[in-house]
């Protein structure tokens, strides 16, 4: 069966796959328009067991807030320029926007959901196909907040912050605030909103690792504990948001210029969690 540029453009707008390969699949099925969608998906599905065990250390951050609902989502591939291509973010918003809307528990149950009669998983075959490279839908977090959600993406769109202010809503100082400390934690990458949210196991670890750290010194050992507990307070200075030094204001911690904010907006103001995503971090 002759294989027209009608057949061809009309599967291509189908699938979105290259020309050439829209004309191969139309000449493996015979002119069958189905049959060389379903060529294509399984070509795509080969090419993405043959990259199964790539690096995937590329990728983008997206971000998207709506109401209440706040989304990041990070996605992987293999090189910049296909991070950068139109069919690599295609796929990405699509997943942002499914994450959005359905709001799965995690990245399994995101792969399973529909979006133009296809599953995610089933797009991002097709992707992985079109495009040649490893994809990898890594990791995603949803907020939903009655407080202010603010999001920021570094240039580049390869570091991403969500973070949520609890006390007071739709508060240009509250939002100016926000804005502030979403680009501190992208910049300063705190482990945790204070030290109180530090889980046990990480200061536990710190702790040993400092007490031990004395002990190879020499420090006598009635000092190793009274050394660590100090070691461990300058960490939580070092790596807890609250109490780092303020970028714009380096006279002040962020609680401090938290606390001012507050007084001015006349609110109690609690950053209650952020998210910070770096592609292949």
């Amino acid at each position: 069966m002759e294989i027209t540029a009608a057949m061809v453009k009309e599967l291509r707008d189908k699938t979105g796959a290259g020309m050439m390969d829209c004309k191969k699949a139309l000449g493996e099925s015979n002119g069958n328009m189905q049959e060389a969608v379903e060529y294509l998906r399984k070509k795509g599905a080969a090419t993405a067991e043959k990259r199964a065990d790539r690096s995937a250390n590329e990728g983008v951050v997206l971000t998207d807030i709506e109401g209440g609902t706040g989304v990041i989502l990070e996605v992987n591939c293999e090189t910049d320029f296909v991070a950068r291509s139109d069919d690599f973010m295609d796929f990405s918003r699509r997943a942002l926007a499914l994450v959005k809307n359905e709001k799965p528990a995690d990245v399994e149950a995101l792969l399973a959901l529909k979006s133009d009669g296809l599953t995610l998983a089933d797009h991002l075959t097709e992707t992985i196909g079109k495009i040649g490279e490893k994809i990898d839908l890594r990791r995603f977090a949803i907020f939903n907040s009655e407080g202010t959600l603010i999001d920021y993406i570094h240039p580049g769109a390869k570091l991403g912050v969500m973070l949520e202010i609890q006390g007071i809503k739709d508060n240009e100082e509250v939002i100016k605030l926000g804005k502030d400390l979403a680009m501190q934690v992208a910049a300063m990458n705190p482990v945790a909103v204070d030290r109180d949210s530090v889980p046990q196991d990480v200061r536990d670890k710190e702790r040993e690792l400092y007490r031990q750290q004395a002990l190879e010194q020499g420090k006598p050992e009635n000092m190793l504990d009274r050394i660590a507990d100090g070691k461990l307070n300058k960490y939580f200075q070092e790596f807890t948001l609250l109490e780092q030094t303020f970028l714009r204001d380096t006279t002040k911690t962020v609680k401090d210029h938290i606390t001012e904010v507050a007084a001015g907006a006349g609110a109690d103001l609690k950053v209650t969690r952020f998210e910070r995503f770096q592609v292949g971090g």
